[in-house]
């Protein structure tokens, strides 16, 4: 992913993916201990944030990933390629199985 500021709002940077054009502010560790309630309710309704200290990245807050949905998402891709054969038919090749 690439980001490029695009402006500062009370000490907090904002950074825009160019990726996926999504805005990720950037706050420094002390305002993010200061403020970790909000942050974290930020981060819960779908934000991302960048923590850093002397300007150095030291951690990404990320929305939760549902994984139940995420689950039934990628069930529901495998379904639809899927190929189901008969399983419980005798197959005609003979195997030796307990020689």
């Amino acid at each position: 992913m690439t980001y490029y500021a695009i402006g500062r709002i009370n000490c907090t940077m904002y950074m825009y993916n160019i990726g996926t054009g999504d805005a990720m502010q950037t706050i420094n560790i002390s305002d993010f201990r200061a403020n970790l309630l909000k942050y974290l309710e930020k981060a819960n309704s779908g934000e991302q944030i960048s923590v850093t200290t002397n300007g150095k990245l030291i951690a990404t807050i990320m929305p939760p990933i549902q994984q139940k949905e995420l689950a039934k998402k990628q069930l529901q891709e495998l379904a639809a390629t899927a190929k189901m054969h008969d399983v419980t038919s005798p197959i005609e090749s003979n195997w030796d199985a307990l020689s």
